[in-house]
């Protein structure tokens, strides 16, 4: 009978107790350009509590060849570079379990390129539009875009850091 009545008010207590809710999802709020549509970056995110976040540290362009790192040129143009630091970033994001769409956030240090005497901004974009705003990742993300004088080196004209959030594993 105490086994009875003991487990009766055991599912009573479960019953009545509010249901484990997944956290709420993650509110990017966009920039509309003057047509409507939506901008290039977002204005904010907002996380709600719950996630998981992964912080990168700045990320530089690896070699075009991997036996030629000497020169700018080994390095390519600012797209070049800007691509292959999110190549570089994906693959650090997805060995933990995360994707390129989980980005939120992104801080981009960009260096004068030689050649043109300044940043190469539209190159810069043109990278970050093959990653964000695309047909693989409609999601883009809160950005702050720094022209530095130099970076470490000055074969470097682009370095990257970026905030990822994910639902925990349950």
């Amino acid at each position: 009978m105490k086994t009875r009545t003991f487990a009766a008010a055991m599912l009573a207590a479960a019953l009545s107790a509010p249901a484990l809710a997944a956290p709420a999802a993650v509110d990017r709020i966009t920039s509309p350009m003057p047509d409507g549509k939506p901008g290039l970056i977002l204005k904010g995110v907002i996380v709600p509590a719950g996630y998981e976040t992964f912080y990168l540290s700045g990320q530089l362009a690896d070699p075009i060849d991997p036996a030629k790192k000497e020169t700018m040129e080994d390095f390519g143009d600012t797209k070049t570079q800007t691509v292959s630091v999110l190549n570089k970033i994906k693959a650090l994001l997805e060995s933990k379990g995360y994707t390129i769409a989980d980005v939120v956030k992104m801080q981009a240090f960009l260096a004068a390129d030689p050649k043109l005497g300044k940043i190469d901004f539209m190159g810069f974009n043109a990278g970050f539009k093959e990653f964000f705003g695309s047909a693989s990742n409609a999601n883009t993300v809160a950005r702050s875009t720094f022209q530095v004088a130099n970076l470490v080196s000055p074969v470097f004209l682009v370095e990257l850091e970026v905030t990822a959030v994910k639902t925990p594993k349950k």
